[in-house]
């Protein structure tokens, strides 16, 4: 398909009010759904893209996650479904699980007023039996994952042959998971006349390639951004040594004023760690990783929405794809050791235009981090103080305070006025004292203030470094067993990918980790080789994710998981031994050459 020089579109154009939802042209139900949802004014994306696509344009959006991308291609496909129509009419195409349900989610509540919409989402790590049943019924729009979709049309269980909307979601992406082949493949397989969307927040060589082939003189609509990171956001960070963090959260927590918070670590492990010792100091913790199901994971991130939950401490991996209105705060427990990871992580906050805070703990030899930071970002990080006893304090004092006032505008407290005036008539005791001894009950053996502790004996060197028991990942040292988040042992896997594939080691991570739930900690060596890779994973692979991890694709290719035999395992040729490198890919060190 040619593609003429686009149309360009910038927001620029939209510095004015301009229209609302009602000036597009959407249809009724869906107006009355976002009425319900209490959605008046459309961001810059979506004002610029609802009018071509109901118009069956092809469209280019150029975003950042965050700027309403969702309903800018939801709202209008909505719009022109045909509910007769029993096979399904739009696929959209997300990099991850947790983003396909999130899409999917969007849909049901913008069709709320539709009758007889039906959306699935197809990925990874779910049963293919409530899949296959959905489809069997029909439905009207699927979401999902590249891998998952390329196993459906491969069992001829998913029938695209009317399709009429297609939308590749964080198409970059896509493509840095090693999905491309997948995707050229899935849009292959798709009628020539469908109307395709495509959204990303940058435009490389690849995804400009896709657009020309694919789309048919697209309006191309980009949404600037002047820094990668949200204006909305406060970012701060505190200067804290390993053994600290836990007490310097814990009082962050005190003296914040937050809705719903989510906690950053680096480790599966440390979750669940973190969130236990949360819980133990009285806070509502719970911890989301690969390793937490799919529907336990939901239910958690729904008691958050309903305020059941107030934190969540999670992985990377575990909160893509993460969008609740409540979560006020971003903590980086760990600060992540790239400046992608901490654009995605902070802007799980400030969402819909709302304001939002990050902070980031920063230990002393973590500082270079911080520093690469606020160059990507182009946006400095305030520096904040630990609270003190006496924030913690006042803090705590006030809530006793606002506890009080709530409590005597309720009808309760004429009751216990009357036993209060009778326990004073009977003992001849001041109200006062009576008020104070109520409070003793109440507080029990807690003290209400705290009080300051002596500061633990100095280290003479290396002040920051943890203890043996609390050290995070070191990573994999030659003369002792490797062991991956979950505790165990790393054991060595053969896939069917090598450098005959081009494969990268970031392609192999992002995709296992999608496919399988595996976090950073996980992997260990990965030695990409002629036609084949080795890539240490768990030896313990939970079953379902060992049967997900065997439908994986990447560039196109079934990886064809299983262990990898001894000798196998052990063979590495001089030519291939640059790759044999860790999840961080550095390079090791030159051997010393002895002068004769």
């Amino acid at each position: 398909m040619s593609d003429p020089s686009p149309d360009r579109l910038d927001d620029d154009q939209h510095d004015d009010p301009g229209p609302t939802f009602a000036d597009l042209g959407l249809d009724q139900g869906v107006l009355d759904a976002l009425r319900a949802v209490g959605y008046e004014t459309p961001s810059p994306i979506q004002a610029a893209t609802i009018p071509p696509l109901l118009d069956g344009r092809h469209v280019v959006g150029l975003a950042q996650t965050g700027t309403g991308k969702t309903a800018a291609f939801a709202l209008p496909l909505l719009s022109r479904l045909d509910l007769a129509q029993a096979t399904p009419q739009a696929l959209v195409l997300t990099p991850t699980r947790e983003l396909a349900l999130q899409v999917s989610e969007a849909f049901e509540k913008y069709a709320a007023r539709l009758r007889g919409v039906h959306v699935l989402p197809v990925y990874g790590g779910q049963g293919y039996g409530v899949q296959l049943s959905a489809l069997r019924r029909g439905v009207h729009i699927v979401v999902g994952t590249p891998g998952r979709i390329m196993d459906h049309l491969e069992k001829g269980t998913l029938d695209l042959s009317e399709l009429r909307f297609l939308v590749l979601d964080e198409a970059d992406e896509m493509l840095k998971m090693g999905f491309a082949e997948d995707v050229e493949t899935i849009l292959a397989d798709t009628p020539d006349d469908k109307q395709v969307a495509l959204f990303s927040a940058t435009m490389p060589a690849q995804i400009r390639r896709i657009s020309k082939k694919h789309l048919t003189d697209p309006v191309e609509i980009t949404v600037k951004n002047r820094t990668t990171t949200a204006a909305n956001i406060a970012q701060r960070y505190l200067m804290v040594s390993y053994p600290q963090k836990v007490d310097a959260l814990t009082r962050i927590l005190e003296v914040e004023n937050f809705e719903g918070m989510i906690v950053f670590v680096r480790t599966k492990n440390e979750t669940e760690t973190l969130a236990e010792k949360l819980r133990a100091r009285g806070f509502s913790a719970a911890a989301i990783n690969g390793d937490v199901a799919q529907a336990q994971r939901e239910r958690t991130v729904n008691q958050l929405k309903a305020a059941k939950l107030d934190i969540l401490v999670a992985t990377d991996v575990a909160a893509r794809g993460l969008d609740v209105e409540r979560i006020s705060h971003v903590v980086n427990y760990d600060i992540p050791t790239d400046t992608e990871s901490y654009v995605h992580r902070i802007g799980r906050t400030g969402r819909a235009g709302r304001s939002g805070d990050a902070i980031s703990f920063v230990t002393p030899r973590e500082r270079y981090l911080l520093k690469a930071i606020e160059k990507a970002t182009r946006q400095p990080l305030t520096p904040m103080q630990l609270p003190t006893v006496e924030d913690i304090n006042v803090t705590r004092l006030a809530r006793f305070d606002d506890a009080i006032t709530e409590a005597l505008a309720t009808e309760r407290v004429s009751f216990f006025r009357d036993v209060v005036s009778h326990y004073v008539r009977e003992h001849n005791v001041p109200e006062v004292d009576v008020a104070a001894a109520l409070a003793v009950v109440l507080q029990g053996d807690e003290p209400l203030l705290l009080e300051d502790e002596p500061a633990p004996p100095a280290r003479e060197r290396r002040g920051d470094r943890p203890e043996r028991g609390e050290r995070g990942d070191r990573g994999p040292r030659r003369d002792r067993p490797q062991r991956g988040g979950s505790g165990g042992p790393l054991a060595p896997y053969r896939i069917s990918v090598g450098k005959r594939h081009k494969v990268e080691p970031r392609q192999i991570v992002g995709a296992l980790a999608n496919e399988g739930g595996l976090g950073r900690s996980d992997f260990g060596r990965i030695d990409i080789r002629g036609d084949h890779s080795i890539v240490e994973l768990p030896r313990e692979l939970p079953s379902g994710t060992e049967d997900a991890l065997r439908g994986t694709r990447i560039s196109g290719k079934l990886i064809e998981l299983r262990p990898a035999a001894a000798t196998e395992a052990e063979h590495r040729p001089r030519h291939d031994r640059g790759t044999d490198r860790g999840y961080d890919d550095r390079p090791r060190k030159k051997p010393r050459h002895k002068r004769p």
